[in-house]
């Protein structure tokens, strides 16, 4: 078969991916000369421990198998097996913690309730005072500002594959075939649209009106190196109430009798942190969904934010290196990993992951390859 992959960021990569290990010929097209969107302004986690039960955890527990597989074959991703830890403070938020090792799925995520000893031995950067953390052995991370870039290297060894940067996809003409903004007209036997937070124009002339997904902001920051290891992902306490594997009453409690801070809830934030390569660290995050967007940063997330992980390192933060905002899709029907849409023949929009991208793309687009029969 002869694949067109519209797209460059980290789901797009991964349908090149699965097409080209398939045995099919593929011709990825990027209107950017590199992907600059929500693929490379994320933590880089391989977030298996809080997704949903069924269907999105065996996503994610699947795409883990495969980015471990895949890391071994490209060591530049940078993928590393190395768990998460979230620390609590007081009974209500150690009660949400003993409800998620108490689920039927708990062994399959890898939880484990440490005590603060325990947690420290695993993760001795955590200096602060806390009570207790749940582990989770799953959860893994890999470098976003280069892991597209580390497998396009190794697509590029194949004859089989071919890259086209700095092509906008204005068209699809007749059946299986995509004009791009050079004149130039590409047919296939299979095209699929990975287009991230891109919904407008083609796709919504593809897709109609009613497309399920809707785009999201947040704000990130990265520091200079840390000057030790921060061995594990590191989560607060806020995250039970952002991810679903988290629900129950005694979450429900938490939230009655112990509300968010106030710029937290205003912003809809958790802290999620993932040591880089280079020692930084990498803190987030919020959450906007009302448009239009800002095009500037807030100051008080970051501070926020900066209070909440001194307090778990028991440190002041090394410097404030670089903040940014990033936009991502994620489909508005919480039963879906993704949005998954046949456009015209042969034509299939493939979108809306939402926080799960990074997570859920090897899964995800071995899913369309295996529903399109490659």
């Amino acid at each position: 078969m002869r694949v067109i992959v519209v797209g460059a960021g980290v789901v797009g990569t991964m349908h090149a991916w699965h097409a080209v290990e398939r045995g099919h010929e593929v011709v990825q097209i990027e209107r950017e000369t590199e992907a600059r969107g929500a693929s490379l302004r994320n933590f880089g986690q391989i977030w298996v421990s809080g997704r949903a039960g069924g269907e999105e955890l065996d996503t994610a527990l699947r795409a883990r198998e495969l980015w471990e597989d895949i890391g071994g074959r490209v060591p530049a991703l940078g993928f590393r097996a190395n768990g998460s830890l979230t620390p609590v403070r007081g009974e209500l938020e150690l009660a949400v913690a003993e409800a998620a090792v108490a689920r039927a799925d708990a062994a399959a995520r890898g939880y484990k309730l440490l005590t603060a000893d325990e947690a420290r031995a695993l993760n001795p950067a955590l200096r602060g005072e806390f009570d207790a953390a749940l582990y989770c052995e799953r959860d893994a991370a890999v470098e976003p500002r280069t892991a597209q870039l580390a497998l396009r290297a190794e697509l590029l060894g194949s004859p089989r594959y071919t890259f086209l940067p700095g092509r906008e996809v204005r068209e699809v003409t007749g059946e299986r075939a995509v004009r791009d903004d050079h004149g130039e007209v590409h047919t296939a036997d299979a095209v699929v649209l990975c287009t991230g937070a891109w919904l407008g124009g083609l796709v919504r002339e593809l897709a109609g009106p009613d497309l399920p997904v809707r785009r999201v902001r947040l704000q990130m920051m990265q520091t200079d190196p840390l000057g030790e290891p921060l061995t594990t992902s590191v989560a607060d306490a806020d995250s039970f109430r952002y991810y679903p594997a988290y629900a129950s009453p005694a979450l429900q409690e938490l939230n009655a009798r112990q509300p968010q801070a106030d710029t937290a809830e205003e912003h809809r934030m958790q802290l999620l942190m993932v040591q880089r390569a280079d020692g930084g660290l990498t803190i987030g995050d919020t959450h906007e969904y009302a448009h239009p967007f800002a095009f500037d940063t807030l100051e008080d997330p970051y501070d926020h934010l900066t209070g909440v992980v001194e307090s778990l390192l028991g440190r002041p933060l090394p410097k404030i290196r670089r903040r940014w905002a990033g936009v991502y899709a994620q489909c508005t029907d919480t039963g879906r990993v993704v949005h998954r849409q046949r456009v015209r023949d042969g034509v299939w929009l493939v979108t809306g992951p939402g926080g799960r991208g990074m997570t859920c793309s090897p899964a995800i687009a071995e899913t369309t390859a295996n529903e399109l029969g490659w």
